[in-house]
């Protein structure tokens, strides 16, 4: 059935079509609209039998969630930034144990300073924690990937992150086709664990494992991401069969087929550089795009053939690795390891800082011209930045370089005399 509908409130409703039995949730923005509306459908029965857990953080929703999986329950939560770090001791707990929870990630910038706009910080933050992470492009896709995340992460045994871009995408109105509860039924089985705490049949779940057996515990939960790099494409032909819409899989190209230049992106930004593309295309540059939806686990191989036959590849990326540059491009030059072409990170919209069509088209040019930096900073104010570097150069208490920029700004007032 298609609704006009925020995009929050229509997780929200994808979740509940997938018959949670526990959510755990702590408020942080801008996941809090998602458990909010299943709050409210917990509350009126619309969701049942479902018990709303209200948690006093959020290591304390991702603990409450392992322990209803460990009961045998299909157990679901959300977060977003400083959420995410807070419990990251609890999530590599659950993929160490191997549970199937679900959980929605609103991207969003990691602090100091605090920002509460989107990138992708958060979530790879957590790239190396062993939970299979993917990503939403739009608000359909984002329904559509939580509906196979239950899938997926229950025949593996494995936690699942479904990351959607916080606001872009978790606080637009978008037309989006939500399914029937009967058609979900079908393509998502009853939850049957593959391990469960049961007095009849009494194990341990988190026992102390020692040097004698703990490497080959770790090759296991990376054997079975492995095995999700064969499931999801599977998983995602199983939706289009049920639902008549190809969506998820492990990466989507647009326009790759003759293009001599390639941009790899992650999330609510590919909508951005198709449009891009498609005026590129106009003027006959030959240019397309590699959309992720699986960052964990990489899709090396998946990567490596829609890429090999270009020229250049341009990864634009909304996180930094300080110190090194781009994440997603060191995934990217793995999959290209022994391929000669010209290679470029593009850093972009840290903290919510927009990406226009123009700014694009600038950059874009400049690779196909071999003139851009190796790692680049799209619409970076230079500055600025070089005003702050010439203050710490001349005085020792040069002050916190957040508020100095402000004032660099006009953001805040400028200090008295």
């Amino acid at each position: 059935m298609f609704e006009q509908i925020e995009g929050s409130r229509a997780v929200a409703k994808a979740v509940a079509l997938s018959r949670p039995e526990v959510i755990c949730a702590y408020p942080i923005s801008p996941q809090t609209h998602i458990v909010e509306a299943l709050g409210e459908m917990v509350k009126s029965d619309e969701l049942a039998p479902c018990e709303f857990i209200n948690v006093e953080s959020e290591f304390a929703a991702m603990s409450v969630a392992i322990g209803a999986s460990a009961a045998g329950a299909r157990a679901y939560t959300a977060t977003a930034s400083q959420g995410l770090l807070f419990m990251a001791e609890a999530v590599y707990n659950a993929s160490g144990l191997g549970l199937p929870i679900v959980m929605t990630v609103a991207n969003r910038a990691i602090g100091a300073p605090i920002n509460i706009w989107n990138d992708h910080s958060d979530a790879m933050s957590q790239r190396d924690c062993g939970w299979i992470q993917l990503f939403a492009e739009n608000n359909q896709e984002a329904i559509d990937l939580h509906l196979q995340a239950f899938k997926l992460a229950e025949e593996l045994s494995l936690p699942v992150m479904v990351c959607m871009d916080g606001f872009i995408l978790t606080h637009a109105y978008e037309r989006v086709n939500l399914p029937a509860q009967d058609a979900v039924d079908a393509f998502l089985p009853p939850y049957e664990p593959r391990q469960v705490l049961d007095p009849a049949d009494p194990v341990s779940i988190g026992a102390m494992v020692g040097p004698e057996a703990f490497m080959e515990v770790r090759y296991l939960a990376h054997a079975k991401q492995m095995t999700a790099l064969e499931r999801i494409p599977e998983i995602a032909t199983e939706f289009e069969h049920a639902f008549g819409r190809a969506t998820g899989g492990l990466a989507h190209p647009y326009r790759c087929d003759d293009a001599e230049t390639i941009v790899v992106a992650l999330g609510s930004v590919l909508g951005t550089i198709k449009d891009t593309v498609d005026e590129m295309r106009d003027q006959g540059l030959r240019i397309g795009v590699l959309g992720i939806t699986s960052f964990r686990p990489f899709p090396l191989a998946r990567v490596r053939d829609a890429l090999m036959r270009a020229r250049r590849v341009v990864v634009l990326e909304k996180s930094l690795a300080v110190g090194i540059g781009g994440i997603l491009s060191m995934n990217v030059r793995s999959a290209l390891s022994g391929i000669q072409l010209h290679g470029y990170t593009l850093i972009a919209g840290l903290g919510g800082r927009a990406i226009t069509r123009a700014s694009l088209h600038r950059v874009f040019r400049e690779a196909i011209a071999d003139t851009l930096e190796p790692i680049s900073f799209l619409d970076l104010d230079w500055g600025v930045v070089n005003r702050q570097l010439q203050r710490e150069r001349e005085r020792r208490r040069s002050g916190p370089a957040a508020e100095s920029i402000l004032r660099d700004l006009g953001v805040v007032a400028s200090r008295a005399g």
